[in-house]
């Protein structure tokens, strides 16, 4: 009886040399032709792992990381301060798809952070936000923008409590005015408030009201 003799499966040479040429593990730096460089890990030629990617024009760096060459994970963006040569943080934080998704922090200034979270490089989600003249506001965000339920401090005393709606105060909220002892409740349509009650919650530390004279009729 003859012995069949099973062929064996082998790849075409082509997909063989392909596999080959791919980059895979762990790699010193490599350039491309523009400058930018990156160190780190590689999975079937795409940064996967982690590594740390440096853009030569904008001099930005990402060091955190990959997933088939998009930021997915955690990670640091810095940016070069020209006036001291030297890299400044700008976002801390958890990627997705290479782009800003989960928590992290934003720093834009040496004053001015925002802390929360993050939805497609958009602060989505609950979030405190820090601003260059020291006013904080904490609560509910939509692409960029106060939207929900959120607390303003203001500079220097005085705060609002209540609802927003596209970086607006709108629906129903409360205004401390701290520095007079008073406080506004209604409602709020654009920034504006269009029908409440105001008090005095602290009569011993209220200021005393300007006096507005009467005009005499005409």
């Amino acid at each position: 009886m003859p012995i069949l003799k099973k062929h064996r499966k082998t790849e075409p040479l082509v997909k063989v040399v392909d596999k080959m040429a791919k980059t895979n593990g762990l790699r010193h730096t490599i350039y491309s032709t523009n400058g930018d460089q990156y160190s780190g890990d590689w999975k079937d030629n795409m940064r996967h792992g982690k590594g740390t990617q440096v853009w030569k024009r904008t001099g930005v760096v990402y060091e955190g990381e990959w997933k088939q060459n998009g930021r997915d994970g955690f990670g640091i963006l810095s940016k070069l301060q020209p006036s001291t040569n030297e890299h400044v943080k700008v976002y801390s934080g958890t990627w997705r798809n290479d782009k800003k998704e989960g928590f992290g922090t934003r720093f834009y200034s040496s004053s001015s952070q925002y802390e929360g979270e993050w939805v497609e490089n958009e602060r989505s989600g609950w979030g405190r936000m820090t601003y260059e003249n020291g006013d904080v506001y904490e609560g509910e965000w939509l692409k960029n923008k106060p939207h929900g339920q959120g607390v303003l401090w203001l500079v220097p005393e005085n705060r609002y409590e209540g609802s927003w709606k596209d970086g607006k105060k709108h629906g129903p909220g409360r205004f401390f005015y701290t520095n007079r002892g008073q406080l506004y409740e209604g409602f709020w349509v654009d920034d504006v408030p269009r029908c409440g009650t105001v008090c005095d919650y602290d009569r011993t530390h209220a200021h005393t009201p300007p006096l507005y004279p009467i005009p005499p009729k005409k």
